[in-house]
């Protein structure tokens, strides 16, 4: 029997799943190559399971996105799921969800294939969930950490429902990332096991220490029972308890990663890069030098955040909750408004035009603010349109506006000298809304950074 040496990557999005199958290859300049590879749309938003969550809240159907990784992994090659001999798992950060031990899940057999379905679980309620105001972040207790907590974040969703759904809690004995689930689901995992990169994103962590605020916690009444244990990120989380698909059983699936630090590893070639990921929300990533350590002072205003890396390693973060997410309202805006006129049109027709129609406009006098979410350090800022003159009222001035918004935006949070005087000489791009509007979003990233940006210059995966 020939040796297993294909790998399989996981990546557990907001709006989708994606599946790649890699192998060792020394002759390439990445080290591997893509046997091959799947993305399938979660399609998994639904209404909040606490009535008092409002039209804040945000979760998606876990029961969905399972089935959307299952898609993805029926579509790989059988012959190359027989020789997987390890699965790495990454995902959306900050979020949470629950479910009970020994009954997270039941294997079935879909078709001829093995797969777990989801059983006694809850909704993940997802990094964009903005039930937690500014008020009732004021009222928690400050952390043990350099990391301030914000909405959408999996301890602040954790305390929401401790106040407001304390019913809810005790259906439930543990809890995770979505990406967390999966893997403890994958081993048969009596407690979840989760990496500092997901632990940090939760907030009440301190990386110096790898332990949670347990007794800040527990003094505040928290649940400390629902944390998980954390390792480092890299170590193995466990085998699978069952063959699933064609992947023998007993293969080894690492702790989950964030998905922030996998892209990340996956474009960064070397420290003088940063890394500028454009998907749902954006990110702006520089790499800190060996040893460096964030203040161990939380600064909720602050725009950048040090998040754990690889190695004891921290990155330096302008995390935007506006990025792809604001352009996909801008289409459903204009697909709605044109149902109201009487017309169909399909969104995927809509963006594809409008990027047409920004790519042929230059330049633009019009301004628009993107951050109908408001930011973590401004949750309370809305979007704004300036400058409008009857010239600029086309869909390529509209497009190209929002889409340098976007840009400065992240600009504001992270200045490009402060990546010069870190010693950045290229900025990187990624990211699903980046590739499809990279000639504009490129140049207005090129003329802001003064130097240039290497746009695609990692596969998306």
């Amino acid at each position: 029997m020939a040796a297993r040496s294909v790998t399989l990557g996981i990546d557990l999005g907001t709006t989708s799943v994606k599946a790649a199958l890699v192998e060792a290859a020394r002759g390439d300049p990445s080290g591997f190559v893509v046997l091959a590879s799947c993305a399938r749309p979660t399609r998994a938003e639904t209404a909040a399971q606490s009535a008092a969550a409002g039209p804040q809240g945000q979760e998606q159907d876990v029961r969905r996105i399972v089935q959307a990784l299952h898609e993805c992994l029926a579509a790989l090659p059988r012959q190359q799921l027989c020789k997987v001999c390890g699965i790495g798992v990454s995902g959306q950060m900050h979020g949470v969800m629950f479910w009970k031990t020994g009954q997270g899940c039941e294997w079935t057999k879909a078709g001829a294939a093995p797969v777990f379905e989801p059983r006694a679980v809850s909704h993940l309620v997802t990094w964009q969930d903005g039930r937690c105001g500014s008020e009732f972040l004021a009222s928690l207790p400050r952390p043990e950490s350099h990391l301030s907590v914000a909405t959408g974040f999996g301890c602040a969703t954790i305390f929401w429902l401790l106040k407001n759904s304390p019913e809810f809690l005790k259906s439930y004995d543990a809890a995770g990332t979505i990406h967390d689930y999966v893997v403890a689901m994958l081993c048969g995992l009596t407690r979840p096991l989760m990496s500092d990169q997901n632990a940090a994103s939760w907030g009440y962590f301190n990386t110096r220490s790898q332990s949670w605020n347990l007794e800040i916690l527990r003094d505040a009444g928290f649940p400390v029972h629902l944390l998980p244990d954390v390792t480092e990120p890299g170590n193995v989380a466990g085998r699978t308890s069952q063959t699933w698909f064609e992947i023998p059983k007993g293969t080894q699936v690492g702790v989950a990663l964030g998905d922030l630090q996998a892209s990340v590893y996956s474009c960064m070639a070397q420290r003088t890069d940063a890394v500028l990921n454009i998907s749902t929300s954006v990110q702006l990533v520089a790499s800190m030098p060996s040893g460096f350590q964030p203040v161990q002072t939380p600064d909720p205003a602050a725009p950048v955040a040090y998040f754990p890396y690889f190695d004891r390693t921290y990155l330096a973060v302008a995390a935007s909750l506006n990025g792809g997410n604001v352009l996909a309202m801008f289409v459903h805006m204009l697909v709605q408004w044109m149902a109201d006129l009487g017309l169909e049109v399909e969104e995927s027709t809509v963006y594809s035009r409008m990027i047409q129609a920004a790519a042929q406009q230059k330049d633009t006098c019009l301004n628009i603010t993107p951050t109908v979410l408001g930011e973590r350090h401004l949750p309370d800022q809305l979007a704004s349109v300036t400058s409008i003159s009857s010239s600029d009222l086309s869909l390529g001035h509209v497009t190209r506006a929002l889409c340098r918004g976007i840009v400065q935006n992240l600009h504001s949070m992270l200045p490009f000298q402060q990546l010069q005087e870190w010693g950045v000489e290229r900025v990187i791009g990624s990211g699903g809304a980046l590739s499809r509007n990279q000639k504009t979003i490129s140049h207005h990233l090129e003329l802001m950074a003064g130097y240039s940006s290497a746009v695609n210059r990692c596969e998306l995966k």
